[in-house]
């Protein structure tokens, strides 16, 4: 009933956000599929010229003028006002902002084409056109024919493309893509990072049987003896056969498909349970008449048992760290397995257990990587700072890339808290805003931790600071950010802080940190200087080894500088948010070593402890 319920839920939420886009198919890397990643060429149009007419109404799908249309004149007197050539390209994936220098700060509409020829392997089957990320709203066009819209800059779409649209041949695709912020969007108008724009992520073809498996899901009770899931196909047969083979484990299950959805369950009589000390991945095969789906998946257990997180039946520390989905040295969006694999090699070198990906979710490539390396994730939506909490369509936009989120991910081990957003005012309105999605979350996902990254109040001189945010009661981790020692007074002052909350529940530091400029050395007290920050991160230490038994972890601010258009000092930041631990050319501050020594003094510490 829970699968049903969330079926319904994802439908209605991306009709009433106004997408049009198919439901989500999953595990990408396991299908036929055609890349369409290379050089696209595109045309700058700040004044939606190719979208609306000079009376600034939207152009018909026929319209001559329609940069959506063919830019090949008819004969020599046919006028045509736009064109794509390749003197304009641009690489997919990849953000337009570090591609060219005219496109570092620009924010409005860039349209994007790619020719292609493809003819199905079979004329019965499903072709579809599937986007990892675009950024922020695309409109998608296939010879001259609207496929659909979507609004999110970081969540996977995918249309279906009809047999009359396609073509062997010179097929002309088209993506009308908007990056400019709006009050009513999700993140909308404020935030502390780039705003790239650009299909940031990779676009494949998607070619499918009639009937094929479009979705999945395999999960260990917390009984550890069973294994339970479901399997979702694109279109429901009467006692249609599904097999789901785990071969290491001699599982083999059928079961006949109950509705477009069927459950199921195995009893296992020992496996291998997935942890960041042995990150362990069975082979898992599902399949039907028509399709085969091959995957890795990893199974634990987390749940809160009291005030602490346990995996797999043993209390955890977080040993975290933060990341943006973005590579310093090249000043770019992240997209690729490599780009994964070093964020992360760093996040394992700090000897992190676990990592935020903040404030969106980041590329696939990222939550398997973390898979294979045994790294926690915590997985968020840009619900960030100044949302339009009163608004019911934002609340639409945000439950749908919550579902785009939770959709594409549900099986990553790594996983182990969605998050629902970041830093958000408390206020009634905003207060039934968040509940509204952190019920939403545990409907589509009660198997993981809940949680958003609440903030501190300063206000108060006492040296106790009680995190009672009403959110608090909706949670299943206490999450807040703290930057005492940074925004307000100094280091010295973070010793003589304690930090508790109200509620009965585990406790967790999700942010804080401290800018310094590499390679600027000064005095501890000189603000920006590499000495203050590793002043800051040893008071904060020393504060960590005082905190209350519900203390379960914290996830640093952040692991690598990243660009923001909020930091405008000329001297320290140049644009440039210098929290990280690692600089903008990939090296490490000394605050770096400081945390790598803490962790593992922490790492020793649990693992004596849980043996």
């Amino acid at each position: 009933m829970r699968l049903k319920i969330f079926s319904v839920f994802l439908l209605a939420a991306i009709a009433i956000s106004g997408h049009s886009q198919n439901e989500l198919i999953t595990n990408i890397a396991a299908r036929k599929t055609f890349s369409l990643d290379g050089k696209w060429q595109y045309i700058i149009d700040p004044y939606e010229t190719g979208f609306t007419d000079y009376r600034f109404k939207e152009r018909s799908e026929k319209d001559a003028e329609a940069y959506w249309n063919t830019d090949i004149p008819a004969n020599r007197s046919d006028r045509k006002e736009h064109g794509f050539i390749a003197k304009y390209s641009l690489n997919v994936p990849g953000d337009w902002n570090s591609q060219d220098a005219k496109f570092l700060y620009y924010e409005g509409t860039v349209w994007y084409r790619k020719l292609f020829n493809y003819k199905k392997s079979n004329a019965s089957n499903h072709l579809y056109l599937y986007f990892g990320a675009v950024n922020y709203k695309a409109d998608v066009y296939l010879n001259g024919h609207k496929l659909g819209q979507h609004k999110g800059g970081f969540t996977a779409f995918n249309f279906e493309v009809p047999d009359s649209i396609l073509k062997e041949e010179n097929n002309n695709l088209v993506v009308k893509v908007d990056n400019k912020r709006y009050a009513d969007e999700v993140p909308a108008l404020n935030t502390d990072w780039w705003n790239y724009g650009g299909i940031t992520r990779t676009v494949q073809l998607i070619e499918l049987p009639q009937n094929f498996i479009q979705d999945y899901s395999l999960q260990l009770a917390s009984s550890g003896q069973t294994i339970k899931g479901w399997v979702k196909l694109n279109s429901f047969t009467p006692n249609e056969k599904i097999t789901i083979e785990i071969p290491e484990l001699k599982i083999k299950k059928i079961i006949n498909a109950e509705n477009a959805i069927s459950n199921f369950s195995i009893n296992i009589s020992s496996i291998q349970r997935w942890s960041p000390e042995d990150p362990k991945l069975y082979n898992v095969v599902i399949s039907t008449a028509s399709n085969l789906i091959r995957e890795k998946i990893g199974f634990r257990n987390i749940e809160i048992k009291g005030t602490q997180v346990m995996l797999n039946g043993k209390p955890i520390f977080m040993r975290g760290i933060s990341i943006h989905a973005e590579v310093p040295q090249e000043v770019r969006r992240s997209y690729s397995k490599a780009d994964a694999e070093m964020l992360l090699g760093w996040a394992k070198e700090l000897n992190c257990n676990m990592v935020r990906l903040a404030h969106y979710p980041h590329d696939e490539n990222m939550v398997r990587v973390a898979d294979s390396l045994g790294i926690l994730v915590w997985s968020e939506i840009p619900v960030y700072w100044t949302i339009d909490f009163k608004n019911a369509d934002v609340l639409a936009k945000a439950k749908s890339q919550l579902s785009e989120m939770i959709t594409r991910d549900h099986n990553r081990a790594s996983i182990i808290i969605w998050s629902v957003g970041n830093e958000t005012p408390v206020n009634e309105t905003r207060n039934n805003f968040m509940h509204s999605l952190l019920s939403t979350a545990k409907l589509m996902d009660s198997s993981r931790i809940i949680s958003a990254a609440l903030e501190v109040n300063y206000a108060s001189a006492n040296a106790i600071k009680t995190i009672d945010d009403p959110l608090g009661k909706y949670v299943d981790m206490v999450s807040f950010n703290e930057y005492l020692g940074w925004y307000t007074g100094l280091p010295s002052d973070i010793t003589k802080t304690t930090f508790n909350t109200i509620y009965n529940k585990p406790l967790f530091i999700s942010e804080t940190g401290a800018e310094a400029l590499s390679g600027f050395k000064a005095d501890s007290l000189t603000r920006f200087s590499e000495e203050y920050q590793t002043w800051f991160y040893k008071e904060q230490i020393a504060m960590l080894r005082n905190m209350p038994e519900n203390f379960v972890g914290i996830c640093p601010w952040i692991l690598a500088d990243f660009r923001s258009p909020r930091r405008n000092n000329p001297t320290y930041q140049e644009g440039w948010n210098n929290k990280g631990l690692i600089d903008q050319h990939g090296k490490k501050k000394p605050a770096f070593f400081v945390l790598q020594s803490y962790y593992a003094e922490m790492k020793q510490k649990f693992e004596t402890q849980n043996n």
